[in-house]
């Protein structure tokens, strides 16, 4: 019998023993750092697909299975790339207990694949790393890079619907809107080619930059014409025309050209971007400054330019001294100031700006003229003056116009003209 308790009580001491150790274990051993949850924008970014149509401005929250260390939460072990050129997104970094939120410091693309990672840097407050994670998601809408100024995607309104740069009820003349190049772009601006017009004010800042890329999309009506009955040009925008910018498609649908204001080290001056048919460059008996041009003839490039949808983009790089003419994202022409003659003052060009003077021109940006009606200069020419309906105002659609302060590169600008097409 006494072998029997002994034996009894052996077993109730060694179960005992084992609660204990178990409990202890549950209570104080340092868990492994998992994610439990993980959204961007509240969707789910651990479901069996990757989400789309996540807002430009989202966040990411995770939600770890034990607090994490704050100090190890940083832009090395926690990274937002931009998928189309590997870029990194700088983000801001918030910890609390367990949660982690993510932040990008500035509006993302449209339209654009983003990766999200997380390093086996991220220790829990045990010091335990977490195995590395990716995931990614797709922003909502066509392409478009990140940095956009001001956008104005004329959807059934003239509102500028990334920036401040709205036109008020009275600026807006004449202005319907139809069905633009496809579906997916919605609406466009229409202009009837005599009274159009919609004006942006106090729009200088726009133009005050070292470096520039506006982007948008045109289509012309040539049942315009002028005061002999020819086909008119069409000035499809203009800031102060040359004193800030302009766009100008030629008559004759042969050509067309950006005029463009650039500060130097003597002052400003104006510069054409102009692109006419049978271009030439340096290399084959052009300007010295023209450092490319590519050649389309007459008819390639009024098929272009004539009664069809095309896409324009200009850019300009104050650090280099350097334009460049994107046709339905193709490089159509540059120059390089640097290549002006030695002792110009344009090789000392820094940037564009704005030097509109008052009553000749004012800080209106208009769409559908080379200036915005405020404006005298050119008031008594019959192809310049806004009153007459034989001048070049411009008649057709314009859509989706956007103004960065930087440099698109010819990924960007091929991938947008994709995407929108």
């Amino acid at each position: 019998m006494k072998t029997k308790r002994t034996t009894t009580l052996l077993v109730a001491v060694f179960a005992m023993l084992g609660l204990l150790f178990q409990s202890c274990n549950n209570d104080s051993d340092p868990k492994d750092l998992n994610i439990e949850s993980i959204t961007v924008d509240g969707a789910d970014l651990n479901a069996a697909s990757s989400p789309t149509d996540v807002g430009v401005n989202a966040s990411i929250e995770v939600t770890f299975n034990t607090d994490i260390d704050a100090e190890t939460a940083n832009e090395n072990t926690i990274m937002l790339i931009q998928d189309y050129n590997q870029e990194s997104v700088s983000i801001d970094i918030s910890v609390s207990g367990a949660t982690l939120t993510v932040t990008p410091q500035t509006t993302l693309g449209t339209g654009t694949l983003y990766e999200f990672t997380i390093t086996g840097g991220l220790l829990s407050s045990d010091e335990l790393p977490l195995a590395a994670t990716t995931r990614t998601f797709t922003t909502a809408g066509t392409f478009s890079p990140a940095g956009v100024i001001a956008n104005w995607t004329f959807e059934n309104s003239a509102e500028d619907v990334a920036g401040d740069y709205d036109p008020s009820a009275n600026d807006v003349i004449d202005i319907t809107y139809a069905a633009s190049r496809n579906d997916a772009a919605g609406m466009a601006a229409t202009f009837n080619g005599n009274t159009s017009i919609i004006e942006i004010p106090n729009a200088d800042p726009l133009v005050e930059t070292e470096d520039f890329t506006i982007s948008f999309w045109v289509r012309t009506n040539s049942d315009h014409v002028n005061e002999n009955g020819d086909p008119a040009g069409h000035f499809v925008l203009g800031l102060g025309a040359q004193f800030g910018i302009q766009y100008e498609i030629f008559g004759n649908y042969d050509g067309a050209k950006f005029a463009i204001q650039y500060e130097h080290a003597e002052g400003s001056a104006a510069e054409d971007m102009w692109f006419p048919a049978e271009a030439t460059d340096n290399s084959n008996g052009g300007w010295q400054g023209w450092d490319y041009a590519k050649s389309l003839t007459v008819e390639e490039m009024q098929a272009k330019l004539k009664d069809n949808w095309y896409h324009v983009t200009y850019t300009f790089d104050g650090s280099e001294r350097k334009g460049t003419l994107y046709y339905d994202g193709e490089k159509m022409k540059s120059f390089d100031f640097d290549l002006w003659p030695e002792g110009d003052a344009k090789r000392t060009v820094t940037g564009m700006t704005y030097a509109g003077q008052e009553p000749d021109v004012v800080n209106e940006l208009a769409f559908g003229f080379v200036h915005s009606r405020a404006g005298t200069m050119w008031d008594n020419e019959p192809w310049g003056g806004y009153e007459f309906p034989t001048a070049n105002h411009f008649k057709g659609q314009l859509d989706d116009v956007k103004i960065y302060h930087k440099v698109l590169t010819e990924t960007e600008i091929q991938l947008m003209y994709d995407s929108e097409s």
